[in-house]
């Protein structure tokens, strides 16, 4: 567990929401609260939601204010245990074998399995870390991982440790704070999820949608933000192949003000909307809401 008293470490609740605002990061309470019990208690958290609700950039921020190193695995199908945990340097081990014949001799096989050839991938680095600070473990998109996978990451979501069957069991002196996003496009095993914390993060309400926009894009006028986030709303309700996040709102608001668009009204927003969806027939879905939304906002 963390010490409390230390700098960098939360308070409560209100302390985090205020640190991140302080990184121009605006966390819901909920996020907040999520955040705060896993530094507290030292326990994985696994945020999920949809893409672009910001479950990356807090674990991102999370690192910058605790003064931490960010270590990032991201995820993708396929991924094994030489990628995500540790590999030997089969290439050293083999130039040691050939120097040792040159010279008569035969290497045991405990000299070529010794921590000088083993390599580091990001959750033995996480492990090993060494520093004042604990490191943030980012395991990114977990959904995008096999199943297999998983089963990977289980001795280390419940003991901050990995198993080199050569070496042994190697633990984590510092424990560190570790974060796992998920979009859900998969469902996870429940022998990762009793593992972590876990926190949805939906999509923000008006309000704080509006702050975040004003804060990212500050190119943008307050009714052009205003209008942006009503319309973004109204899309979320169609039948879209992605719906847009935060993100994409972002993105969108920052080519408006790009194209000098003071409001929804100018035909220029339209061409903007590539900004905004990601597939064809999202496009075309956006320009005919973005119509009708015009239309009943003028009259």
């Amino acid at each position: 567990m963390t010490d409390p008293s230390s700098p960098g470490i939360f308070t409560d609740v209100d302390d985090v929401v205020a640190r991140f605002d302080d990184h121009d990061h605006l966390l819901d309470q909920g996020t907040a609260a999520a955040i705060h019990l896993a530094v507290a208690l030292g326990r994985p958290l696994l945020l999920e939601g949809e893409p672009g609700v910001g479950k990356t950039t807090a674990a991102k921020v999370l690192a910058q204010i605790l003064g931490s190193p960010l270590i990032r695995l991201q995820c993708y199908e396929g991924l094994s245990v030489a990628e995500a945990l540790y590999d030997w340097n089969y290439q050293r081990q083999l130039l040691a074998i050939r120097l040792a014949e040159a010279r008569g001799e035969v290497p045991a096989e405990a000299d070529l399995y010794s921590e000088d050839y083993l390599l580091e991938r990001p959750v033995l680095r996480c492990v090993r870390h060494r520093g004042d600070r604990p490191a943030v473990l980012l395991v990114d998109e977990i959904d995008r991982a096999d199943d297999e996978f998983e089963a990977l990451l289980l001795e280390f979501l419940g003991e901050f440790a990995v198993t080199v069957p050569e070496l042994g069991t190697l633990t984590a002196a510092r424990p560190p704070v570790v974060v796992l996003t998920s979009n859900r496009s998969r469902d996870l095993h429940d022998a990762l999820r009793r593992r972590c914390l876990y926190h949805w993060i939906d999509f923000p309400d008006r309000a704080r949608a509006v702050a975040i926009l004003r804060r990212t894009v500050p190119s943008a006028n307050v009714a052009l933000v205003e209008r942006a986030t009503d319309f973004v709303a109204v899309a979320r309700g169609l039948d879209l192949d992605k719906a847009p996040g935060i993100a994409e709102t972002i993105d969108w608001v920052s080519a408006l003000a790009a194209l000098g668009v003071a409001d929804l009204v100018r035909p220029e927003a339209v061409m903007s909307l590539a900004a905004l969806a990601k597939t064809p027939d999202d496009v075309d879905a956006l320009g005919e809401a973005l119509a009708t939304f015009v239309s009943t906002e003028v009259s």
